[in-house]
């Protein structure tokens, strides 16, 4: 019987994954100066993809990488929107009202999670659109928003035009960059071999001393965060908090869009799926209800013909893996004894 031989490597990097990362920073850093050469329609076009991949991303951490298949992540993306008014109202400037809000909605949804955590697969996913709806019904009782009515972000208007634009444009660009990388961290860290040992076997996890419940709680955490400051960036580019559009389950179709048609449990997917959806959405939104009608036979095409999506197909061809998440064990050498 043929074994390793006596020393081998743990290859984390590859010269691929290598690759990745510089083009990647070096397109982050690229887009950071655009506020410099770019016109006020391409910032706010590309805050809105910016807003597109936390939204992607964070839903595929809690589905792609928990298992957890929620129609219910519209209620953070509310909440996120309607803590900024909140905190905008008790005179702290909205720009910090945005951070505070999106810590608050991290840290209400943490006594969530004690309870959603206790379902599984269908009970979650209609137990969290359950949710969503009693949010909503919550934040019309709240006088200031006037119930459906809703209120625009007026402490925005102390800000010139311009400067709002760009300050919105370059948090968004923070946000998503800061979300993407925290995300990473933890996949490659110790918690994402356990997130990674969950996906493929709870039961097996669970036998090897993992807790699945503190580490999808862990993703649920972030995943509500990194989408109330999704919500939150929103509204400074709306101005107007109407309930009835922040809560709106097609924020979660959207998610699920973007993450089925890039690749669900693959760091990139969400990614290429986001600008796959921006495209769409900017060149055919126009089309009213056929837009709709598109978006719905394109996820079922996918589904019925690319189940992994466009970077899992990508993968399948040409073998690309350029962030790869856990480890890659080889014998040093290439040899065996």
């Amino acid at each position: 019987m043929s074994k390793w031989s006596k020393s081998v490597y743990i290859e984390r990097w590859t010269p691929s994954s290598r690759r990745a990362v510089i083009i990647a920073g070096l397109i982050i850093l690229t887009l950071a100066f655009a506020p410099l050469f770019a016109s006020n329609g391409v910032l706010d076009r590309l805050t809105a993809l910016f807003v597109y991949v936390i939204l992607a991303a964070m839903w595929n951490a809690l589905a792609g990488y928990g298992g957890l298949i929620s129609v219910g992540q519209q209620a953070f993306f509310g909440l996120g929107a309607y803590f900024t008014i909140r905190i905008a109202h008790l005179g702290l400037d909205p720009f910090i009202a945005v951070a505070l809000s999106a810590i608050v909605v991290g840290i209400i949804s943490y006594p969530i999670s004690l309870i959603m955590l206790r379902l599984r697969g269908g009970e979650f996913a209609i137990g969290m659109w359950v949710i969503a709806s009693i949010i909503h019904l919550l934040v019309n009782l709240d006088g200031l928003i006037q119930g459906e009515t809703g209120i625009s972000l007026i402490s925005l208007n102390q800000y010139e035009a311009d400067t709002r634009l760009t300050t919105i444009y370059l948090l968004a660009l923070f946000t998503m960059t800061s979300l993407l990388v925290m995300l990473f961290l933890v996949l490659r860290s110790r918690v994402g071999s356990a997130i990674e040992a969950i996906r493929d076997n709870e039961d097996a996890a669970s036998s090897i001393g993992v807790n699945p419940e503190k580490t999808k709680r862990l993703l649920f955490v972030l995943a509500a965060f990194g989408i109330g400051a999704a919500g939150a960036i929103w509204l400074t580019t709306a101005t107007s908090f109407q309930p009835k559009t922040y809560f709106s389950v097609q924020w979660t179709a959207y998610m699920i869009f973007m993450v089925l048609v890039g690749g669900i449990g693959r760091f990139e997917g969400p990614i290429l799926g986001a600008l796959l959806f921006f495209l769409v959405e900017t060149w055919f939104s126009s089309s009213g209800v056929w837009y709709l009608i598109g978006l719905g036979a394109i996820a079922i095409i996918f589904s019925l013909f690319l189940p992994k999506g466009l970077w899992g197909e990508l993968e399948r061809r040409f073998n690309w893996q350029f962030l790869p998440i856990g480890y890659r064990v080889e014998p040093k050498n290439n040899k065996l004894e």
